[in-house]
């Protein structure tokens, strides 16, 4: 890195934290620190929702899944619209007629105490786990291509977040949220720009979507039923609807966002903003990553874009079939260049037969390409079973530091460290929020005055905030850093959108037959998820049934044995 990405990345980071800080200050009751004062409009209440979602994971992997499986992923999201409607005509009026602070606060009213402190315990869990990992996943990779140390990432990115959290809480978040979402917009349009401008003069934005097509890149939608494809259309329209309506429903981190806002129609007008814009968002960063992936059909690319597991291989036992590897790949990647340079210069005077030739001969080296790289995984892997091998998380970011134009290249370090503390923030936020009011104050410490309780949630916000880095420091990495984050929220959401639902709509239902059945439930699905039954977004749909079964069923016992 130059001198001047250095002074952008520090310049764009301290201003996010201390405005944070500046704006914030003053929070002096419980409504001001967790509810930011119930002052925001919609568009600070959907930009936030939606930087909330956006973690560094959405900017490193979503290119990254992109480069190698193209814009099938897309499909995850196609749920998502469905539940900002249903949380808008159902969630949101209720719990602001309720005045909550948390969305467990609900249950209690409807069940009973127990329950209440059931749900915000799974919450707790898996909220907890998701904050160490959205640390841990921009540290782990800027530390393997920059060399930087990797605790001290660690240390830097929770300390940064904590400081601006603590201090202000839900404003506070708030606030920075719509800074670094312009960070984060502003980096992605401009690397989208700079792509299509360093494509061969020839090749305009129709010509590289004819490529990335060539190699099965532009394969948005599968309709089938196969439960070995995590990613169909039905997987996302339903499994995803599931997902959404729990994490945007029932997750706290969302929850606190839209609590804030001034009027039920401000949150409503935010979470159907964020319901309208968050599809085409990720469409477009999974198109980024598509486009990188255009740009290497005319450049050079390493056998594993993660250096440091190419520097483990090459300083084993394994060095010399490795390197066997690096010149067969060259080889092909040679050809493959010469090949569409070639297709590049005939342009509009390529005849369909050639087109086609092209098309065919292109997908082969791909697949012979993809081979190859199979095979570097399995030497990466013998060599150090520690190093990682899968280098979906390393795409980006290695052609973000080999081909932007400096300056550029801090603006995109800061795009992924805003991410990253963007959607930290909210989970220590609401983490704090749910001990202290769910926990603390409902079981512990009742009869105490407000300015109590900001100091608690406070201690509970640094509390968390060390939580989150002890988890980040023994984290490992786990396929697909954006799979791996909705994998640990399915386990979860499922069974506690189910106790939410029966709390809404089925009244015939108590306290302790939902109170078992939620703990039977998350058991069960813990099984599925270990014995890898079924793709993990199906787990949200069957969470919520399983839960809701249950309790029907217990329900009727109890009633029998009263009987």
């Amino acid at each position: 890195m130059e001198l001047i990405d250095w002074f952008v990345l520090v310049i764009t980071i301290t201003f996010i934290v201390w405005y944070g800080v500046y704006k914030s200050r003053g929070s002096k009751n419980v409504q001001d620190y967790i509810k930011g004062g119930n002052d925001a409009q919609w568009w600070t209440i959907g930009l936030s929702v939606m930087a909330t979602q956006a973690s560094a994971i959405t900017f490193l992997s979503t290119p990254g899944q992109a480069f190698h499986d193209g814009m099938g992923f897309v499909q995850f999201y196609f749920g998502l619209p469905i539940a900002m409607v249903i949380i808008c005509m159902v969630f949101i009026p209720i719990y602001h007629r309720l005045q909550v602070y948390t969305a467990y606060e609900y249950l209690e009213t409807r069940f009973d105490r127990k329950t209440r402190t059931l749900t915000a315990i799974l919450f707790l869990i898996q909220r907890g786990l998701a904050a160490g990992l959205t640390i841990y996943a921009p540290a782990i990779v800027l530390s393997a291509v920059l060399g930087w140390n990797l605790n001290g990432l660690i240390i830097l990115i929770g300390s940064l977040v904590t400081i601006y959290t603590v201090s202000g809480g839900t404003k506070a978040v708030n606030v920075t949220h719509k800074q670094q979402m312009a960070v984060i917009l502003t980096g992605m349009i401009t690397t989208f720009f700079i792509i299509l401008e360093y494509l061969p003069d020839n090749v305009d934005f129709t010509s590289a979507m004819e490529i990335a097509g060539s190699s099965g890149k532009m394969e948005i939608l599968d309709f089938s039923f196969d439960f070995e494809n995590r990613y169909t259309f039905w997987s996302g329209l339903i499994g995803g609807s599931f997902l959404a309506l729990s994490y945007f429903g029932t997750d706290q981190s969302q929850v606190q966002r839209y609590l804030t806002g001034r009027s039920v129609r401000e949150s409503q007008m935010g979470m159907i903003f964020n319901g309208l814009l968050k599809v085409p968002l990720q469409f477009f960063i999974l198109l980024v990553g598509v486009m990188v992936f255009v740009f290497y059909q005319f450049n050079e690319t390493p056998l594993n874009f993660n250096p440091a597991a190419t520097q483990t291989v090459l300083e084993s036992d394994y060095a010399n079939q490795y390197e066997d590897l690096i010149m067969d790949h060259k080889e092909l990647q040679q050809e493959k260049h010469q090949l569409t340079n070639n297709y590049a210069q005939a342009g509009e005077q390529t005849s369909a037969v050639d087109k086609q030739k092209f098309h065919e001969r292109l997908t082969e080296i791909n697949s012979e390409e993809q081979e190859i790289r199979e095979k570097a995984k399995i030497f990466i892997d013998a060599s150090d079973k520690n190093a990682e091998s899968n280098d979906k998380d390393y795409v980006f970011i290695h052609f973000i530091l080999n081909n932007l134009p400096r300056g550029l290249i801090g603006l995109l370090l800061a795009v992924i460290l805003s991410a990253a503390m963007s959607s930290t923030a909210s989970e220590l936020n609401a983490l704090a929020s749910t001990t202290a009011i769910d926990i603390y104050k409902r079981g512990i410490k009742k009869d105490k005055n407000d300015e109590h309780f900001v100091k608690a949630s406070k201690w509970f916000t640094l509390v968390w905030g060390v939580i989150a880095v002890s988890f980040a420091s023994v984290a490992d990495l786990f396929d697909n850093l954006i799979q791996l984050v909705n994998i640990i929220g399915s386990i979860f959401y499922g069974n506690v959108l189910g106790v939410f639902l029966l709390a809404f709509f089925v009244k015939k239902v108590n306290s302790n037959a939902t109170f078992i059945a939620a703990i039977f439930t998350q058991i069960i699905i813990i099984g599925i998820f270990m014995l890898d039954i079924i793709p993990y977004l199906w787990l949200n749909l069957l969470g919520c049934a399983i839960v809701m079964l249950l309790a029907f069923i217990i329900e009727g016992f109890i009633k029998t044995e009263e009987n």
